[in-house]
């Protein structure tokens, strides 16, 4: 059978989404995805490790860790305080890089890309049970867009409305190396993840087991 036409090489289809929203398939290489999860890894040897958020009172079971800033529910901090006391690591010049070249090709703004400027980045790790329920990211002072980075198994995100977490939604599978942006008037859509399917990661991800996701934002702060 003649494999030029394999399913795992037809790109999926890319839905129509709201206003601001821009979802980029495999727009990460193979490189590039093996380096993030490195990245990742020594990220959360600390200072500061990762850890499970405490919303109202549950844990999270997606566990984060974070540069530039520390965030937990509802408030950005330099220390984490919820943790260990420690400063988190700070904000790398590439990763502000990267989420310029992701705004630049997601929008085909220029002039966004050139003046969004990311100083914080969450970056979550799902085992196959974690799940992530619908929230807006509306913490930051800012409402530069969000962008967001899939590595590892896919997922199934759900993007929503701006108003509450029930429908109109729409549910995507955000693969190892898919880019998703969103800003402008889908800067405070309701999103979460629902499900991790496990054993789906691709073997030139860096990453045997679970999602990590890597989501730049412009907080808005300057202490």
């Amino acid at each position: 059978m003649n494999s030029l036409f394999d399913d795992a090489d037809i790109p999926p289809p890319v839905p129509e989404l709201p206003e601001g929203a821009h979802y980029l398939p495999g727009w990460l290489t193979a490189e590039q995805q093996r380096w993030l999860v490195h990245r990742f890894f020594e990220w959360a040897q600390g200072p500061v490790p990762p850890r499970g958020a405490l919303v109202r009172g549950h844990e999270m079971s997606v566990k984060t860790v974070c540069l530039g800033w520390h965030w937990r529910p509802y408030q950005y901090t330099r220390d984490a305080v919820d943790v260990n006391g420690n400063r988190v690591l700070d904000f790398p010049d590439w990763l502000i890089r990267l989420g310029q070249k992701a705004i630049a090709e997601a929008t085909g703004d220029a002039a966004a890309a050139a003046h969004y400027q990311p100083d914080a980045a969450l970056a979550n790790y799902y085992d196959e049970h974690a799940h992530m329920g619908m929230h807006q990211d509306r913490d930051e002072k800012s409402r530069a867009p969000v962008v967001s980075l899939s590595l590892g198994d896919t997922c199934r995100f759900r993007f929503g409305n701006t108003e509450n977490r029930n429908k109109p939604y729409q549910d995507l599978e955000l693969r190892s190396g898919d880019l998703f942006v969103f800003g402008g008037p889908s800067r405070l859509a309701y999103h979460g993840v629902t499900q991790v399917y496990p054993g789906t990661a691709p073997a030139h991800c860096g990453l045997d087991t679970g999602r990590i996701n890597i989501t730049l934002r412009e907080t808005g702060l300057s202490t």
